[in-house]
């Protein structure tokens, strides 16, 4: 499966709109492609107090859901359809639910593919040494 199907999938369940006077889905879309060949879709959740989330922690809760957790592609999209990076809370979320998760392909605009790895780039995990505290 290529970006631009994956690209499809997102844009498919992009539905901006008001759940209630404090919430709001559907801006963010995402589409994550598993390392078995499914894709799970995914919107963002927003809320006034904060306790909402991004779109790709909603495909990867559908992923996880299935019984899968290795990913091979992901991307996002706007409320406009165009291709967003992943936010750095995502980032790591996707890279630590399987070893090979860094590995991941990650669109993060046209025609430019990172690997989640190449996104954390200073990964706390392998960086040696203790955190001071």
């Amino acid at each position: 499966m290529t970006f631009d199907d994956l690209l499809l999938r997102a844009r498919s369940v992009l539905n901006p709109r008001r759940l209630s006077s404090h919430a709001g889905a559907g801006g963010v879309a995402a589409a994550i492609l598993t390392e078995e060949g499914n894709v799970y879709t995914g919107v963002c959740v927003d809320t006034a107090c904060s306790m909402g989330f991004c779109a790709e922690h909603a495909a990867a809760a559908a992923m996880i859901t299935a019984g899968e957790n290795r990913v091979l592609k992901m991307l996002a999209v706007g409320s406009d359809g165009r291709v967003l990076p992943p936010c750095g809370r995502c980032r790591e979320f996707v890279n630590q639910l399987h070893d090979g998760n860094g590995d991941a392909e990650v669109l993060v605009a046209p025609g430019v593919v990172m690997t989640v790895r190449d996104l954390l780039p200073h990964d706390w995990r392998t960086a040696g040494g203790g955190r001071e505290g």
